[in-house]
């Protein structure tokens, strides 16, 4: 009984050693692997989790990630929380800014010095480093972010002289001043430059395995660039302030033609989805509900003049509101995201031959028609093909477009005019003459 046991624990003891031998020669037969992200635009809340999402996938993988940025800063989320989530990464985090002309400002410029090492590419720019959040979010103070970055850049083996540039630094002068520790052209430059490099992470030094293979006897690299999916890039382009504010404006003014005509058509459905983008912007993007209300103010008091068949004052003070409105709507975040005057322009003036000769001529074109149409009823004309159920009508010296109500109608059959559907007649065999309401 004791030998079956003395057997037992020595087997464990042995699978106990030879488990880390194993996993290690595992992970080496695996090689290096590099993960590329790339970040471009405002760093909002899609692109914060997905940032969030590629760190924790770089570390549970054992890869070195390349951050590939051209951003102006955070909107709305907290540039020093994404910062200390690249500083605490247990794997190599680097931050290159390219290719050019990329920009690296407010929370970007923060993230190179958090990272394990920065790069940048000839004809970037670097800095200034506030503020961090486009959205006039509350940053920490001057001397608050200086002892955090020398708290950061002493622990990765980095001296920065300079970590508040007054504007942007071209790549020469930001590896003078230790904000880049490696000029780049493209990735693969990047991690050619890197390769065989120690930097310091959050759970000890890394040697960097980054050089692409060239030749067989070369240990290979797996190189993997991810970025943003189609929807999660179609969320982000939307929390935009010149999205939501295009996407509104078309919205709206989709409606206000739907309102102005009979049912529901392609403009209806089409408006309803570009507000529902803009509204999903408006939950990222902080706004002025002043100035959102102004805007759609100034929209419904255009509307219900077009279906008053009306152009007069209301019209006009609508107008101002709308200019108002976008003058307003997001007149709280940084000038770099703001909209432009010429964008707010160029609207005003649509919006003004839109609602106040477009809508209307549009809607009294309708009237005249269904004017035209109702005119019909009672009257008699020949089909000029075969109703099943529909097809041409000739009535009163027009072809019109005409629907049987009393099942398929041969061609040149007469019929009577009985109702109209929107543009559509509605007509059924005429079965005894009526000199009175027949055509001359």
């Amino acid at each position: 009984m004791a030998d079956p046991m003395r057997r037992a624990v020595f087997v464990l003891f042995a699978v106990a050693l030879l488990t880390p031998a194993a996993t290690a020669t595992a992970q080496e037969a695996d090689g290096a692997s590099v993960v590329v992200a790339e970040v471009d635009g405002s760093m909002d809340r899609t692109v914060a989790e997905y940032l969030g999402d590629v760190i924790a996938e770089a570390e549970t993988n054992g890869s070195t990630l390349v951050l590939q940025l051209d951003s102006a800063g955070t909107l709305d989320e907290d540039a020093v929380g994404l910062a200390e989530r690249i500083h605490e990464a247990s794997v190599p985090v680097i931050v290159w800014i390219g290719p050019a002309p990329a920009k690296a400002r407010g929370a970007a410029l923060l993230f190179m010095y958090a990272a394990s090492l920065g790069a940048m590419a000839p004809g970037a720019g670097a800095g200034p480093l506030t503020p961090l959040d486009l959205a006039d979010r509350a940053d920490p103070t001057r001397a608050e972010l200086a002892d955090l970055i020398d708290m950061w850049t002493t622990e990765r083996g980095r001296s920065v002289t300079e970590p508040f540039p007054a504007e942007p630094l071209p790549a020469q002068q930001a590896l003078d001043l230790g904000i880049a520790d490696v000029a780049a052209v493209s990735v693969v430059e990047l991690l050619e430059e890197i390769d065989e490099r120690t930097v310091s992470t959050a759970t000890g030094d890394v040697t960097l395995q980054t050089r692409i293979a060239r030749e067989e006897s070369e240990d290979p690299v797996d190189v993997r660039f991810v970025d943003l999916g189609p929807w999660d890039r179609t969320l982000h382009a939307a929390a935009s302030p010149t999205w939501i504010y295009v996407l509104m404006v078309l919205g709206l003014a989709g409606l206000a033609f739907e309102l102005t005509q009979s049912g529901l058509g392609f403009a209806g459905i089409a408006s309803v989805l570009m507000l529902a983008l803009a509204v999903y912007g408006l939950t990222v993007v902080p706004f002025s509900w002043l100035g959102l209300a102004l805007l759609l103010g100034g929209v419904a008091l255009m509307t219900f003049e077009v279906r008053a068949r009306s152009l007069g004052a209301p019209t006009f003070v609508g107008l101002g509101g709308f200019v108002g409105g976008s003058i307003l709507l997001f007149s709280g975040v940084s000038d770099e995201i703001d909209l432009s005057p010429w964008l707010i322009g160029s609207a005003t003036v649509a919006a003004l031959l839109y609602w106040a000769f477009g809508l209307t001529v549009a809607t009294q074109s309708r009237d005249r028609m269904t004017a035209t149409q109702t005119a019909l009823v009672g009257l008699v004309g020949e089909t000029k093909g075969e109703l099943r159920p529909e097809g041409p009508v000739h009535v009163k010296g027009t072809l019109w477009r005409a629907r049987s109500v009393d099942g398929p109608i041969p061609a040149g059959t007469r019929v009577r005019v009985r109702g109209v559907d929107g543009l559509m007649l509605r007509v059924q065999p005429e079965v005894e003459a009526d000199p009175e309401h027949d055509e001359p």
